[in-house]
């Protein structure tokens, strides 16, 4: 093939994605979300485990991995940390991880026990496995999914302060420290969370991050113009903390970009700001935007983008992935990084919920090889 003014890099990898099966398929499925994913360039999924039922017990992670099995890519899948993700109950992480769970999360919820969350601490860093965390305080919020401030004062409603989220980093990350487990900071959307996790890199605790695009791209701003396309949680927060997020990245304090692919129905987002879902679709935009708003505005290099999109995210997750060489994976991606191209309604995803519609991108990726097999051609 000829790949003459193409990027070749390794295969993307996402660590935080929501397909919503089993449960919710009328949002997604495992094989849209698929579909999606190697149209974004993707070759490595991680798999959230907030499904109905939760992903605690070892049938329904069984239920997940056969169906993630048949798919053109690797599929992985994470467990939920308690039972029920009702933040009470450890789930048996043990027999979880023997069965091929490649990371343990509520994600959705945080876990707001001290003891529960040291006891998941403590067993994660036994089987050497990295434990996510949802940062955010549901006592400090009124009305989720809307920052606290300009967007908040628009639609007259509570929102969530920052402080929901940095003050939850910090407790974990103290409670982290001196455990041995690995760490992984969701989806950060504030400034003095971004700084929380330096300062504890600093300290030598063995923590991670991630960024979405959208944190990186949007401020509160966005909702205000595109309502619930724009809901999310944590939610989108002020150009201080999108710039702060920005400096993460640059300087190594958070390890990768996630999209936190969250698909809703078109009927969900068309509900009312406060009883609307929070979430938007993002494995088909998040490479160009990346290179829209970070490489093209010289925040990144191109290989600097890549490695939070590939090595980065696989070595928090131990997967074998991220990376091209003799005897590894064949997962390979095919960018044109100058391909100008307008965001359109007509997303491998069953869900349409983004506020990127008809936004002006560069860099797309042209070709997805997974385990040698070309999976997608645009």
């Amino acid at each position: 093939m000829d790949a003459e003014g193409l990027i070749v890099a390794p295969g993307l990898v996402d660590v935080h994605v929501h397909f919503r099966d089993p449960g919710f398929t009328a949002k997604e499925d495992i094989e849209t979300g698929s579909a999606s994913a190697v149209r974004g360039g993707y070759t490595s999924v991680v798999m959230m485990g907030n499904t109905d039922p939760r992903c605690d017990n070892v049938e329904t992670l069984k239920y997940m991995q056969d169906k993630a099995a048949k798919m053109p890519l690797h599929i992985y899948v994470t467990c939920n940390a308690t039972v029920g993700m009702k933040g009470t109950e450890i789930a048996d992480l043990e027999n979880l991880h023997k069965a091929g769970a490649v990371g343990i999360t509520d994600d959705g919820l945080p876990i707001m026990d001290h003891g529960v969350l040291t006891q998941v601490f403590l067993k994660a860093a036994s089987l050497g496995i990295p434990v996510s965390l949802h940062e955010e305080d549901p006592s400090l919020i009124t009305n989720n999914g809307v920052n606290r401030g300009k967007a908040s004062d628009y639609f007259e409603i509570g929102g969530s302060p920052s402080e929901a989220e940095y003050s939850l980093i910090r407790r974990d990350l103290e409670i982290a420290s001196g455990t041995g487990v690995s760490v992984d900071i969701q989806h950060i959307s504030t400034a003095e969370g971004v700084d929380a996790v330096r300062q504890a890199k600093a300290k030598g605790v063995n923590v991670h991050a991630e960024a979405t695009p959208h944190h990186f791209t949007l401020t509160d701003e966005a909702v205000i113009t595109h309502g619930t396309l724009a809901k999310m949680n944590p939610p989108l927060r002020t150009e201080k903390d999108r710039l702060a997020i920005i400096e993460g990245l640059k300087d190594g304090t958070i390890d990768m970009i996630a999209t936190d692919h969250a698909p809703h129905t078109n009927e969900e987002k068309a509900l009312p700001i406060t009883k609307a879902p929070s979430g938007i679709i993002g494995l088909e935009t998040a490479l160009a935007l990346g290179i829209t708003e970070l490489v093209n505005k010289g925040h990144l290099t191109m290989m600097e983008l890549l490695k939070l999109m590939t090595i980065g995210p696989s070595e928090v997750y131990n997967l074998d992935a991220g990376y091209i060489a003799e005897g590894g994976p064949a997962d390979i991606v095919l960018i044109d990084p100058d391909k100008e191209w307008t965001v359109e309604d007509d997303f491998a995803s069953k869900a349409h919920n983004t506020p990127f519609i008809g936004w002006k991108l560069k860099g797309r990726a042209v070709m997805t090889i997974a385990s040698g097999k070309i999976v997608y051609r645009g």
